[in-house]
């Protein structure tokens, strides 16, 4: 069972057993991301996914990791990882898990939570336009990130989601020198 995992650069050929994530597709660009992925019992496995990396997440609640690349989101079993979903040409650029194993994504503008499957998906509604979503920390429930307000580059804020109710606020200002 997957207990961890990690972004890590190409490993030399024959260091760990190696598992290829792939999807024949005339858009797959020439990129590779490779995740050392640790089990229960402590032995290690990579995966080799299309795309270059962005992020991966863990959920042990619902025992599942989603890795996501510039070209795919990969949904894998915990226990085989074999995948459950793919997704391809994801728009998303953030990837977390909240403590209630729920995944949340972002793209530059929005944010969203993964209902049952990749698709889906519910947004979070803000109480601004955002832009350059940017995940931080997670602080008990409560998630940090921050933006700028869309149409108002100048103005940065640090944001919060609170996953008891799922509302967005705003946590405050950032001053930007321009």
């Amino acid at each position: 069972m997957i207990k961890s995992a990690e972004i890590i650069n190409q490993p030399y050929s024959g260091e760990f057993e190696e598992r290829i994530y792939d999807n024949e597709s005339p858009w797959n660009s020439q990129d590779w991301t490779w995740i050392e992925f640790t089990k229960t019992d402590s032995t290690n496995w990579v995966g080799q996914f299309r795309g270059s990396a962005r992020k991966i997440a863990i959920s042990y609640k619902t025992n599942e990791t989603i890795v996501l690349t510039s070209d795919y989101i990969f949904r894998l079993n915990n226990e085989t990882g074999n995948v459950k979903e793919l997704e391809d040409q994801p728009q998303y650029h953030n990837l977390t898990t909240s403590p209630n194993g729920i995944f949340i994504f972002a793209d530059y503008y929005r944010i969203e939570r993964m209902i049952t499957t990749l698709k889906d998906t519910e947004i979070i509604q803000s109480p601004i336009e955002m832009d350059m979503i940017e995940f931080k920390d997670w602080n008990g429930n409560i998630l940090e990130f921050t933006c700028d307000e869309f149409t108002n580059w100048d103005r940065h804020l640090i944001m919060e989601l609170d996953v008891n109710d799922w509302g967005i606020r705003i946590k405050n200002a950032i001053q930007q020198k321009i």
